[in-house]
């Protein structure tokens, strides 16, 4: 390509031009300070910075090590500037600046050759789009970059699982397992008495006595409708590409309902109730609610003639009246 001059000299008044056997452009430049003709003053640029990755998306798990691979295949520049950036939820940071590392990686990362990135125990919050960006002053493409995408997966944690202790035959029942910590989010599998549970019951002869589905995505696992070969012990296994983890067995009990105690028992309370309704009745007749509320009123009234006042002191036992004048 054609050669380019430093911007600070292309003011400057030349003496003439020249080709070189190779092609080659060669200028004869006065320099501003000492107005002699140098060769130094031009700068002659053939090369490009070009970068490649040996893996644009690199996969660990956390607390394991990781290289971001960023690789200069071509440049004419002995010293290029390096760059490291991490794009993370539409913020950007430096990662690697001014020769040193920066943010959440200092301490944990350093850089490998002239510009690939190692990471030391990876979290989960290293999920991120990092930026490999070089600046070659002396390249006539003088700034390339290359973007990795880092994912850090997680082993999920014990899920937690809820099973209902009884459930009666023929009613529905639902089964449920979640697990928060796992990156990429995990799928789920049930098991009863050790055997895994096919996601349709209606899919595995194995299970024709059964009617229930099984959901991986949410982990629920439903019945429409219980039957007694529904007992058992009950456990759910989380798993994603990091690993699994299952929670502790349940036991579902599923039972008859026995109709004729439920009726027989309905019935003594009918006939307790009707018991007590009789014997409120006949007391009424009888008159022994009527006659208490008579005795009350005569009790009230009887022993107290006009403008007595009753009145009881600390030192008598018993009463004592006085008369009152009522004017």
């Amino acid at each position: 390509g054609p050669p380019q001059l430093d911007p600070a000299l292309r003011n400057h008044p030349s003496e003439g031009r020249g080709s070189s056997p190779a092609g080659q452009v060669k200028s004869r430049v006065l320099c501003p300070d000492r107005r002699e003709s140098v060769r130094a003053c031009v700068r002659c640029l053939t090369g490009a910075v070009n970068l490649k990755s040996s893996n644009r998306n690199p996969v660990v798990q956390e607390f394991e090590s990781v290289e971001l691979s960023c690789i200069i295949t071509d440049s004419q520049t002995n010293d290029p500037r390096i760059e490291w950036k991490k794009i993370q939820d539409d913020q950007t940071a430096y990662v690697f600046f001014d020769n040193k590392i920066q943010g959440d990686l200092a301490g944990r990362a350093e850089l490998l050759g002239k510009t690939s990135l190692k990471i030391w125990n990876v979290t989960r919050t290293d999920s991120a789009i990092y930026r490999c960006e070089v600046v070659a002053r002396n390249d006539r493409k003088e700034i390339d970059e290359i973007v990795i995408e880092l994912t850090v997966q997680v082993k999920p944690v014990p899920p937690v699982c809820r099973v209902p202790k009884a459930v009666p035959v023929g009613k529905s029942a639902t089964l449920h397992c979640q697990e928060s910590e796992g990156y990429p989010r995990p799928h789920y599998s049930w098991y009863r008495n050790d055997v895994p549970l096919p996601t349709d019951s209606r899919a595995n002869p194995r299970f024709r006595n059964s009617s229930f589905l099984l959901n991986p995505e949410t982990g629920t696992l439903v019945f429409s409708a219980v039957h007694k070969e529904d007992s058992g012990q009950y456990y759910c296994i989380a798993s994603n590409d990091a690993g699994s983890a299952r929670c502790e067995e349940q036991e579902l009990e599923v039972y008859d309902l026995n109709i004729g105690g439920i009726i027989g028992g309905v019935l003594v309370v009918l006939a307790v109730l009707a018991l007590i309704t009789v014997g409120i009745c006949c007391a009424y007749r009888r008159g022994y609610f009527i006659n208490n509320k008579q005795n009350g009123e005569s009790y009230k009234n009887t022993g107290k003639p006009d403008g007595v006042n009753y009145i009881r002191t600390d030192e008598e036992g018993d009463f004592r009246h006085k008369s009152s004048f009522v004017i």
